[in-house]
């Protein structure tokens, strides 16, 4: 009952005498100083909403062309010609104010002018995408005069200042997408295969094709981006089978470095790290993300506050500007720990403090509540039917929207995770699985990310797919790690630095009354997530024989190095190829997300035959030359909007719209392998390998095992000469998100 009775600023009780009423200044303080922050916040959004608006300009360069202008009748010249003087008659102000006033509005009207023109000027500079297909060394004269991309893109950008300059996706035709697509799948197809579908890509093109793109095009004219809203909503939102393992990714810890063995410290300046990223991220101070030019934001407003929730038809996500508190899980127990005290962020040692509170608490959970999480890992219409049944007023209603309201969501796990014992790799496997899918209740998957700090030090995430991609949730992370280890640190006994607060208040158990029914209907969700965690099949290992300082010196890009690797791989093990999907960015435009590219292409297959087969080595290089340079080119193709998948995604969309069926447009298989890898430094690789049991033809360390043998002969191939050494373990690791793919 104490924290209840923290939890209101005011009791009263009805007397004889009347009403006595207590207020709670403690609580009345909390509130004055919460809304004192939250108008700080909204001062900041509007100063940055000025700043971003006015981008490349800034507000100071107002003043200054008013000032010239003002300078100019001084001088009895004219800039304006005339308009300065036609504006004066039409002001129903004094005659001494007039002249001064009609120079502010006429020097306020060639400033916004002005802006306009440089925004302009900036979006067609940033429209212009040729630079990536020019020979290394090569630069052409319009490039070069494309190089004035610098001038206008004005100094100290905000997060969001490019955002209004961005182009959008340009839309393909329907011509090019087929005849891409038709390419793609030559060597998957034999050629009655191939002669089939052809004829099918003929007729598409010809008859239907041309009518759904009418419906494309305009809203490519009416939207920023024709297909990120239907790739929200169809391929995530809309999907009623379960989110865990199917949609959700997990990023994982550093592997070689803990930085302290106690898990309250962990959690103490990772949390505090996070939130003064949000922090960072509320102000714009985070610098745009740029490769030469700066990619789209707009994945970044979601990042925190934010869950998806579940409907019988289509889930939604939902957003809240702001929360001074984090959801934390424990033993079966759900806390609301409050981040902010006395207006102020508490420091790690604080949050420490407080994260030691819950792992002290002895409390039983509720009837019912050790498993509730599991609604969020089964499929999404008994939850959508729950949640409205269960959840919709009461304590239950309060206690969830504590949770789906949270900053973020926190699992203190009592399982200890990470690189570990007498077989590192078959705890880096458990390791990933543990954070996919834990036990299936321990998390809270409906989160926009939820953090898991394990017993043992170690950490890492798992994200919710439909508001952001995996590079966007990886930045939030290596920031994160990088803050709590090198900046924040620990003490000689692995604490949190800094004091404590004796004041704060407890962290605040939430209460639930969980029906009979709702625990069947929760036994039903975890039985639906259990079958499907047992059925992943997983293989994480660090490739060290050598790294992409290797692969650069024989002039090869490192990622169409891997991927054609993994084409070898697969192909050693099945005898065929497969349709290939890599996950490209399309951010270079407004509201981009992802684009595929169809890795597995006639020259990749080409070269993987020969390397197996007769030919000589010489023949080998020079089709895997081929194949790179083709990876190439369709990654780059890709990333400026002119990929294949998204454009026949959106057909697809529009004749479902309509009430078209067409055998052209086809569904994508789900029995194959998903590999994510991360390039660490010049000298590591490492894989994350996922499979399902339940294909017979699959197997993870298999798999895993042929990727080894592919990486190790192509290198061979492309320097026999050069001697391959162990490099020297130097400890070196970087944090790793694995996305789908």
């Amino acid at each position: 009952m104490a924290e209840a009775h923290q939890a209101v600023a005011f009791q009263f009780t009805v007397t004889p005498e009347g009403i006595d009423l207590q207020l709670s200044h403690q609580a009345l303080t909390e509130i004055y100083l919460s809304g004192v922050r939250s108008w700080k916040k909204r001062i900041v959004r509007l100063k940055n909403s000025v700043i971003t608006g006015v981008y490349p300009a800034s507000p100071s360069s107002w003043l200054f062309v008013v000032i010239a202008i003002l300078a100019t009748m001084y001088t009895r010249s004219d800039p304006s010609m005339g308009l300065i003087a036609k504006i004066q008659e039409h002001l129903p102000v004094s005659t001494q104010c007039q002249a001064v006033v009609s120079a502010v509005l006429f020097s306020t009207m060639l400033w916004l002018l002005l802006i306009f023109t440089m925004r302009l000027c900036l979006k067609q500079l940033l429209s212009y995408h040729r630079w990536m297909f020019e020979q290394h060394g090569k630069m052409s004269n319009t490039t070069k005069v494309w190089a004035l991309v610098r001038i206008f893109s004005g100094r100290k950008p905000l997060l969001y200042s490019y955002q209004g300059s961005l182009p959008n996706l340009p839309l393909p035709t329907t011509k090019d997408t087929v005849k891409r697509y038709l390419e793609s799948v030559r060597p998957l197809m034999d050629d009655t295969q191939f002669e089939r579908m052809t004829k099918l890509a003929t007729e598409f093109e010809t008859t239907l094709g041309n009518r759904l793109q009418w419906y494309l095009k305009l809203k490519a004219l009416w939207a920023a981006n024709y297909v990120s809203d239907w790739w929200e909503e169809y391929v995530y939102l809309r999907g009623r089978s379960p989110i865990m393992v199917n949609s959700n990714y997990y990023g994982m810890d550093f592997l070689y470095v803990t930085p302290t063995p106690i898990q309250a410290a962990r959690a103490g300046n990772t949390i505090h790290a996070m939130l003064l990223y949000r922090r960072k991220l509320n102000k714009e101070e985070i610098k745009p993300v740029s490769t030469v030019i700066p990619l789209c934001a707009a994945q970044c407003e979601r990042m925190f506050n934010t869950t998806r929730t579940p409907g019988e038809e289509t889930d939604t996500v939902q957003h809240w500007q702001d929360s001074d508190y984090v959801a934390v899980y424990h033993r079966g127990r759900y806390f609301r720990l409050r981040v902010y005290h006395s207006g102020r962020l508490l420091s790690p040692r604080e949050i420490e403090f407080q994260i030691q509170r819950i792992l002290d608490d002895t409390s039983p959970p509720s009837k019912g509540e050790e498993k509730l999480g599991a609604l969020t890992a089964g499929d999404r219409i008994p939850w959508a039917k729950a949640r409205v049944k269960y959840f919709s007023s009461g304590v239950n209603k309060r206690s969830l929207d504590c949770i789906e309201k949270a900053a973020f969501f926190v699992t203190l796990d009592d399982d200890e995770q990470g690189m570990m014992g007498d077989d590192p790799a078959a705890s880096l496997d458990r390791y990933a699985k543990s954070l996919l899918h834990g036990k299936c209740y321990d998390r809270w998957f409906d989160k926009s990310f939820s953090v898991v700090f394990y017993k043992n030090g170690k950490n890492g995430m798992n994200a919710e797919h439909s508001w952001a991609d995996a590079p966007v949730v990886a930045h939030l992370w290596e920031y994160a790690l990088a803050t709590d280890s090198f900046q924040l640190g620990y003490n000689a006994e692995g604490h949190c630095k800094g004091e404590v607060d004796s004041s704060l208040p407890k962290p605040q158990k939430l209460n639930w009354e969980i029906p009979p029914e709702c625990e069947e209907l929760i036994s039903q969700s975890l039985a639906v997530a259990q079958n499907l965690a047992d059925d992943v099949d997983f293989h994480v290992f660090s490739f060290r024989d050598f790294g992409k300082g290797k692969v650069k010196k024989c002039r090869v890009s490192p990622d169409a190095f891997i991927q054609i690797a993994l084409q070898l791989a697969y192909y050693r093990e099945r005898g065929s190829f497969c349709l290939t999907y890599e996950a490209s960015m399309t951010r270079l435009f407004r509201e981009g997300r992802t684009e595929t590219v169809r890795s597995c292409t006639s020259e990749s297959s080409a070269f993987v035959q020969a390397l197996d087969g007769e030919e000589p080595a010489d023949v080998s290089r020079r089709l895997f030359r081929a194949a790179s340079e083709k990876h190439q080119q369709l990654y780059r193709m890709a990333m400026t909007g002119a990929g294949i998948d998204r454009h026949l995604f959106c057909l697809y969309v529009v004749s479902k719209y309509l009430g078209e069926e067409s055998p052209f447009l086809k569904e994508v298989a789900d029995d194959g392998y998903g590999v994510s890898y991360c390039i660490v430094g010049d000298n590591m690789i490492n894989f994350h390998i996922s499979c399902k049991h339940s294909c017979p033809q699959t197997d993870a360390h298999k798999f895993g095992a042929q990727i080894r043998k592919a990486l190790r002969d192509i290198l061979q191939l492309l320097s026999p000469n050069q001697q391959e050494k162990e490099p020297k373990k130097t400890g070196e690791s970087r944090p790793e998100v694995k996305k789908d793919q």
